[in-house]
């Protein structure tokens, strides 16, 4: 403590994991040094997949995931976090309805939440373990298991060498494969079957750096771990981080447990009540690992993804947390001081700017616009979201108030007035005559607000996770029909669901109607 003492933190922040099963915050004083110290935490149960992964989720689901929110938000609030961030995992990432639970979460919560690929969980979820524990000497095997999906992370102190995300969490698993209690033995071949299939690729990498640790994070694997040390008289009565038990352990502790039904199960101590229809899943998956890649020790760690949001959060701004992107051009430079100052959502606002790009030059002679109005569109969405610095609510409004106030230098009255106005209207209301800084502007400077609004909110839309899902974009025109065909790295359900939900000023601009669709195999575009 006296060390912690010693030093001033910079900034208080919340990291809030949303995961299939539960969500957990964590909120934490960070330090010029790169280092954090944890204040307080929390964890509720929500279990949103109830009718199972990549369906709606239900109403009361929802009204779970919102209620818990607001818990969290209130003690962020004591707390006086400064800095709020929430990731979104499997379950809203997938479901139809996920975008319209995420903005209901900032409506009524005012938490702006990004669902993001299993790719970077995996990663955040290596960087929190390479933190948290005493990593072993050779690379060892980091298991993740989640309601929706399993990360597998192949690591040493130093060193990630292999990451994946599988959708092998045990909500989804039990709801595919699980119908009897106890698991018949046909249950148990068909989850070892489907294992067995999806794992060969984890199996690959992990013979090229063979290690014997298991390295288990997150709720199933410490339910396990508290498990089989109640059964050994040697549970902890503080943490589980570093906590070991052997494969022999745990095969005695699955040959036990296997064959128990909800009830039976229900008795065992350290197993959370809300796990106890999910366990079977899980143990049929820690007993296929550990038999088939031979891993004779396991070991836990108590950090997952909610310490690897703080810890990619440092690694991301502490390096450039006040540097500045200095340009020849002033117009350039001028943006880019405004943005910082901001603490600009710098990935999301170039990807959208990126891919704005690419829709403006498509439709350049079409709508007849002008290489000013390309550079014009590329700074209003790198400042579309500056208006978070304010507040969540209302944050399009705020953004226009702060470039009409911000002296941005090298631009032209009227251009300042067009990139406060494009990135008004990036979100919710289209331009109305009623709206007095859209009023004021000349006819032709209404007209290319128009248009270049209508392209930004369809960009910002393909990036509604904010965690740049879009690998590539193409377009295509048939008629009255505009179709943009996209790859993503995940799931697409939910930036097809933002970029449609804007589509309105995009097809009055163009005059055509605009679908997206999901394909394969398309170069990226560089702009």
């Amino acid at each position: 403590m006296q060390d912690y003492n010693s030093k001033k933190a910079i900034k208080r922040l919340a990291a809030i994991d949303l995961g299939t099963n539960s969500f957990h915050a964590v909120i934490v004083d960070i330090f010029p040094d790169g280092s954090f110290y944890t204040i307080d935490k929390l964890k509720e149960m929500v279990l949103l997949a109830e009718k199972g992964l990549g369906n709606k989720l239900s109403e009361t689901a929802m009204q779970r995931a919102v209620d818990a929110l607001r818990k969290i938000k209130t003690l962020c609030e004591h707390q006086g976090s400064e800095i709020i961030l929430a990731y979104a995992t499997s379950a809203i990432r997938e479901a139809e309805n996920g975008g319209e639970l995420i903005q209901r979460v900032i409506d009524e919560v005012g938490i702006k939440i990004k669902a993001i690929p299993g790719r970077l969980e995996a990663e955040l979820i290596g960087l929190a373990v390479q933190h948290g524990i005493k990593m072993p000497p050779k690379p060892s095997l980091i298991m993740d298991i989640g309601g929706g999906s399993v990360e597998y992370i192949l690591a040493d102190k130093n060193k990630i060498y292999y990451l994946t995300s599988k959708k092998l969490g045990v909500a989804r698993m039990t709801a595919q494969f699980v119908n009897t209690d106890p698991l018949s033995e046909n249950e148990i071949r068909q989850l070892r079957d489907h294992y067995r299939e999806q794992l060969t690729e984890v199996a690959q990498p992990f013979a090229l750096h063979r290690g014997s640790v298991l390295i288990g994070s997150s709720g199933t694997m410490e339910n396990i771990a508290l498990m089989i040390s109640h059964k050994n008289k040697k549970s902890p009565s503080l943490s589980v981080n570093e906590l070991e038990f052997t494969s022999s352990e745990f095969f005695d502790f699955y040959d036990d447990v296997i064959g128990m039904d909800y009830d039976q199960r229900a008795k065992l101590p350290g197993l959370d009540e809300k796990r106890i229809l999910l366990l079977p899943a899980g143990l049929v998956l820690v007993h296929y690992i550990l038999k088939h890649f031979g891993i004779k020790n396991i070991k836990i760690s108590s950090q997952a993804l909610r310490e690897g949001i703080v810890l990619h959060y440092l690694k991301e701004e502490l390096d450039v947390l006040r540097e500045l992107e200095f340009s020849d051009n002033p117009r350039r430079r001028s943006v880019m001081e405004l943005v910082h100052k901001c603490d600009w959502h710098q990935n999301h606002s170039r990807h959208v700017a990126k891919m704005a790009l690419q829709i403006f030059d498509h439709f350049r002679d079409e709508l007849n616009l002008i290489e000013t109005d390309r550079e014009l569109l590329e700074y209003a969405a790198f400042m579309h979201d500056i208006g978070y610095y304010i507040s969540h609510r209302k944050h399009h409004k705020h953004a226009l108030y702060i470039i009409r106030n911000a002296d941005l230098r090298g631009f032209k009255e009227n251009e300042i007035e067009i990139m406060a106005n494009v990135a008004r209207y990036h979100r919710r209301s289209i331009p109305k005559m009623r709206h007095p800084f859209y009023k004021q502007l000349e006819k032709q400077d209404k007209e290319r607000v128009k248009k270049l609004s209508g392209i930004l909110r369809v960009a910002d839309g393909l990036d509604r996770s904010h965690y740049q899902n879009v690998r590539a974009m193409a377009i295509e025109q048939k008629g009255k029909t505009v179709t943009i065909k996209i790859n993503t790295e995940a799931d697409p359900q939910l930036e097809i669901w933002g970029a449609m939900r804007k589509n309105l000023l995009f097809e009055k601009v163009t005059g055509k109607k605009l679908k997206i669709e999901e394909a394969e195999f398309l170069k990226p575009v560089v702009v």
